[in-house]
């Protein structure tokens, strides 16, 4: 099942805004029945008093017309051909309005499903939306990524509904099924990042991502254990990301070197000093050395593989190489930090 962003209001707003609807029409309908009271006639034959209009009102807008108070003037009847019978059939859509509502909303995500289904292509789908999968999307949306290309897979109730408060669109189910992962249009996909709980799960959705995708899809993945890792590499993933041994670095480092974490800290947090970026080399920086141009050049991509500046091959930039390297991401005065 397809979950998309919420865009109406709370139900206790909802119920407030239709009860003060409904409240309005019937004060305003006894007002223009009191008005015009010398128009009507009841059984006892002795006027109307305010509360035999504000009964009249009621069971005349709810349709269950006793016919013991009738207009008898021209007046009066116009008034309940120009006014009261609109007025009924305004509350009478009042009252209905929650059904209303509900047809109107699955014909709405009928429209964006099928909408969705047509246009969704080169998106990034994250399988698990826990602590990795919220900060992979945080860095997605960090990079520039709009929300209407993050799918978001869980099977978790409470997960899918912070998701898609979060304005994604969010796809109830295992990634472990080929069912679920075709609903999320694997095979248009950008990249698929698995963020699940365990290392069992992340293997079994690599496997069948890759099997889906016959391994024209990126697949990122992250693991706890370290010697999982190969298994997941050899499950189709491509890049795999050992938490629990990048954090046991993180944790030596800040004894041994207690400065290089807030180097590190400050390189992953955005808007805070450093970033890390990469880009395409530019036709002018072709033949120079990464050392020589302006920005810190720490590393380049070149078809695909990473080259270090200690390496030989990395003395000269080449065409079609990308550019790893340090750039200042502190907010200029007037702009907040994202």
């Amino acid at each position: 099942m397809i979950h998309f962003p919420a865009q109406r209001r709370g139900p206790l707003s909802t119920l407030s805004l239709r009860l003060a609807a409904a409240v309005a029409l019937v004060v305003i309908t006894i007002a223009v029945v009191y008005l015009d009271r010398n128009g009507y006639r009841d059984v006892n034959e002795d006027g109307l008093t305010l509360l035999d209009c504000a009964y009249y009102t009621v069971v005349t807008l709810s349709t269950t017309g006793y016919g013991d108070i009738t207009p008898f003037s021209p007046s009066a009847r116009l008034v309940n051909v120009l006014f009261i019978t609109p007025a009924r059939v305004v509350f009478l859509i009042i009252l209905v309005g929650t059904t209303l509502e509900v047809l109107t909303d699955q014909y709405r995500t009928g429209r964006r499903l099928v909408r969705w289904r047509r246009t969704v292509k080169d998106h990034v789908i994250i399988c698990g939306y826990g602590t990795k999968g919220r900060s992979a999307v945080s860095a997605l949306l960090e990079n520039g990524l709009d929300k209407s290309r993050i799918v978001v897979v869980e099977r978790s109730g409470t997960a899918l509904r912070q998701a898609t408060s979060a304005g994604l669109v969010a796809i109830e189910g295992s990634a472990t099924r080929s069912s679920v992962l075709e609903e999320a249009h694997v095979r248009n996909a950008k990249a698929v990042i698995i963020a699940t709980d365990s290392d069992d799960a992340s293997v079994l959705v690599a496997l069948t991502a890759r099997q889906l995708t016959a391994g024209q899809v990126r697949i990122i993945a992250a693991v706890r254990e370290a010697e999982n890792a190969p298994l997941l590499r050899q499950s189709g993933a491509h890049h795999v990301i050992v938490s629990s041994a990048t954090a046991g670095r993180l944790l030596g480092l800040s004894t041994s070197a207690p400065p290089l974490i807030d180097v590190v800290e400050d390189l992953l947090t955005p808007g805070q000093g450093m970033a890390l970026a990469m880009r395409s080399a530019d036709r002018h920086e072709v033949g120079k050395s990464p050392r020589e141009l302006e920005s810190l050049v720490i590393a380049l991509v070149r078809r695909g593989k990473v080259v270090t500046l200690a390496d030989k091959a990395a003395a000269v930039i080449e065409t079609g190489d990308m550019l790893v390297h340090v750039r200042d991401d502190r907010p200029t005065a007037g702009t907040p930090a994202l």
